[in-house]
């Protein structure tokens, strides 16, 4: 979570986030760097505490399930203990059986570690822990995902997640109770980073966990992770929430808060750009990246916007409570998976869309690569940077159903409304809220829409490299091969995959050159060419370092390697070395991310709106969102593009070539001709026949007189091969709504008159509400 903007405020006084850290797989549990609360305003300690997240721990026969039950609570402690030295199966993936319904379970998980431009170094500050099985028991098994946030959001994840899980195996009513154990495991695990010398003032984390117990599952959230099982019904595949985000949003926690004291305001209310006492925000997709949040009432702190986490003990004191709410439910043969994930997933993913990607999974492992890549990819689409992002997929096999219908259990803990049965197809929200978790963000942020109006100030954008490398056909293909397969690049546009392969650089190796060095920073991700190469690690056993070869990678296999380095500059886990002379093609980091930003940010496409005069108010998230909408359609020389006989309401923008207007003399009057001519000032006009002929050159446009509901007669011809990005009036408004039907003369003076510096209400001209055009003093 780091520092988001869906987050704890306190990125007021640091820096943003940082780094993308891949790690599927990784095992190893970094050991807790936390400052102390007496050390404040000293010189910072180093802290890596969350790179690696993982606590899984397998398939050890370590005799456990021999330990008596009086025993059992020190024997799981002693197993969350050590660092389990496997790592996922090849197939990515692993299975555990569940004896108590004679079904098993197959797992993956992802984490990626967030890309924040102003600071590269942040580690992940999400972790996640998976115990298979939990305690002694066959039949229990824990998953977990941690979110933290502030400056030690790091420490706070990975100390919440060793704490609670071992809370939970002391406790005694663990085996006969679950829902309070977890309840109690929760709140003591709160006391715990109160009392602990890590400064959890302004840090903490979210926690969203499942303990499965033979066909129950128990979902304990406290803030805004989430936890969505997928269900059949009939044919479809519907997601059911079982956990409800804990936010300002909803009017059971908001008015909790408010009673301890907490103020509710967004940024831009603290800040007096907006009235604080009235409540602006509407609902969560449609916050742009502004979101209510938590102050005390007469400072600018903490704001958080989450009502509930684990630490924050500054925002405890205005209602942020770390008790859990608590969903049970009953598994049947129609759940075929649950996931659990952090915000960064859900804020621009809905649970509908998690389920519909997951489905068209096989494997989990590479469910879980999609989810991630997209999440990513929205991220920088919406925002300038991502959140750290975190997935656990649990697939449900074997299943079968005694009874026909979900069982329900309900209990009622304090404060109320904790815990809740699951009956059926019944989500969580209804029973015990009437608020519906938000579906996910499709807005761009406040930061994105200045990053954009700055780009289309000054004009810096990310120019691709000249493709220096020149490859053959063969090569090309044998690179796409292997793209095309590949989590980070599914979602790439075929523009984007042409710049990519010209930017991708040839690499000779001989025998024994060393391609990455583990410990190192790479910066590239690589494409065998030809050529054998090993994988090579450093570990340890029994006491010495060995040299262990892990894997080999050769053209024939497809292989690849370095995707980490597109995403972060973290240490390498391994070398690569090469085995025979071969060639590799690379990708540097930089054009990766500006290929990225390049095609999000759709600069290109926002200038050439900005030329057309109707539009020179617009906003830029308007200029974005009918930028999204444009389509580029192709002509050859002497093709019509439109005929005078076609009933065409659309503008045209010029990317390339010369268009050829013809307008009968015999339709045209003055006023006609003065509305064309407004906006084809700079084109070459003359008269053929009985006809007007205007030739519009590269960067020109036309037929905008239809947006301002104009319908004149036209045809229009190539001159030489054209390319041009067109928007039809009924996609137009549907983004910027209908403007309104003006006379001619009023269309002309809004085709020119904006750029004559007129003001509807001086001039007396009707409003272009779209427009809202007026001077200052008005």
């Amino acid at each position: 979570m780091g520092c988001s903007a869906s987050k704890c405020c306190s990125q007021l006084k640091c820096s943003l986030c940082s780094n993308g850290c891949l790690c599927l797989g990784q095992t190893s549990d970094s050991s807790r760097e936390s400052r102390g609360k007496s050390s404040r305003g000293r010189g910072k300690t180093d802290s890596t505490g969350s790179d690696d997240s993982s606590d899984d721990l397998g398939e050890d026969d370590d005799a456990l399930n021999q330990m008596c039950t009086t025993r059992e609570s020190t024997v799981g402690i002693s197993r969350l203990s050590r660092v389990s030295s496997q790592f996922l199966p090849p197939d990515g993936s692993r299975k555990v059986q569940v004896p108590l319904g004679n079904y098993y379970l197959r797992y993956s998980y992802l984490s990626q570690r967030g890309y924040y431009p102003e600071s590269l170094d942040k580690p992940n500050q999400d972790s996640y822990c998976i115990h298979t099985p939990f305690g002694t028991s066959p039949d229990d098994h824990f998953f977990g995902v941690f979110d933290g946030h502030g400056e030690y959001g790091a420490q706070c994840s990975q100390f919440v997640k060793r704490r609670l899980c071992e809370n939970l195996l002391r406790d005694n009513r663990f085996r006969t109770d679950a829902v309070l154990a977890l309840h109690a495991a929760f709140v003591a695990t709160n006391l715990q980073l109160h009392a602990d010398n890590l400064d959890d003032s302004m840090s903490g984390t979210t926690a969203i966990t499942i303990l499965v117990r033979g066909k129950t599952i128990y979902v304990a959230n406290t803030g805004d992770s989430r936890a969505v099982i997928a269900e059949k019904r009939g044919d479809d595949i519907v997601a059911v929430d079982l956990s409800i985000d804990q936010t300002p949003y909803r009017f059971d926690e908001l008015e909790r808060v408010k009673a301890c004291g907490a103020r509710v305001l967004t940024l831009d209310q603290i800040e007096g750009l907006k009235n604080p006492d009235v409540q602006c925000w509407g609902t969560e997709e449609s916050d742009d990246g502004d979101p209510p949040r938590l102050w005390v009432q007469n400072g600018m702190y903490p704001g958080t916007a989450f009502t509930r986490s684990i630490g924050d003990s500054v925002a405890e004191s205005i209602g942020v409570i770390a008790d859990p709410e608590i969903f049970v439910l009953d598994l049947n043969s129609k759940n075929p998976f649950f996931v659990l994930a952090s915000d960064g997933v859900f804020e621009f993913l809905s649970s509908q869309t998690v389920v519909d990607m997951i489905s068209k999974y096989k494997d989990p492992r590479d469910a879980c690569a999609e989810i991630v890549a997209e999440s990513y990819r929205l991220w920088l689409q919406y925002e300038t940077r991502t959140d750290d992002i975190t997935i656990i997929l649990v697939h449900i096999n074997g299943l079968t159903d005694m009874e026909s219908t979900q069982t329900v259990t309900k209990v009622s803990l304090q404060p109320p409304q904790q815990v809740v049965g699951l009956a059926g197809s019944e989500s969580p929200l209804t029973v015990s809220s009437n608020t519906n978790n938000q579906r996910s963000r499709h807005d761009l942020s406040c930061t994105r829409l200045r990053a954009l109006e700055s780009s289309l100030e000054d004009g810096q954008l990310w120019v691709p490299p000249s493709p220096s490398h020149r490859k053959t056909w063969e090569e090309q293909a044998h690179i796409e091969r292997v793209l095309h397969d590949h989590f980070l690049f599914r979602k790439l546009t075929d523009s984007q995959c042409h710049v990519i392969l010209d930017c991708m650089q040839r690499v000779e190796v001989k025998p024994g050159d060393i391609v990455v060095q583990q410990g190192g920073e790479g910066d590239c991700f690589y494409v065998v060419g030809s050529g054998e190469y090993e994988v090579l690690a450093i570990q340890e056993e029994d006491g010495k370092e060995i040299t262990k070869v892990l894997h080999r990678y050769t053209a024939d296999k497809l292989s690849s390697f370095g995707e980490l380095a597109l995403m972060h500059n973290k240490p390498l886990q391994a070398s690569v070395r090469a085995v025979t002379s071969g060639t590799l093609w690379a990708l540097k980091r930089e054009d990766f991310r500006g290929i990225l930003m390049s095609e999000f940010s759709s600069i290109p496409s926002l200038k050439l709106l900005r030329s057309v005069e109707l539009f020179t108010r617009f906003t830029v998230l308007q200029l974005t969102q009918l930028a999204e909408s444009l389509v580029e359609v192709s002509f050859a020389d002497g093709q019509t593009i439109v005929d005078k006989n076609d009933d065409v309401s659309a503008l045209y923008v010029i990317q390339r070539g010369r268009v050829r207007l013809i307008l009968a003399a015999d339709q045209m009057n003055s006023d006609t001709w003065d509305l064309v001519s407004a906006q084809t000032k700079q084109a070459q006009s003359s008269q053929q026949n009985d006809n007007y002929v205007v030739e519009i050159d590269e960067g020109g446009h036309f037929g905008e007189w239809a947006l301002i509901g104009e319908t004149i007669s036209f045809t229009a011809i190539a001159v030489g091969d054209v390319t041009c990005s067109t928007i039809a009036k009924e996609k137009f408004d549907t983004i910027v709504g209908p403007l309104p039907k003006l006379s001619q003369a009023d269309a002309i003076w809004v085709l020119e008159g904006e750029r004559a510096g007129t003001c509807y209400k001086n001039c007396q001209r009707p409003p272009c509400y779209s427009i809202n055009v007026q001077c200052g003093s008005c």
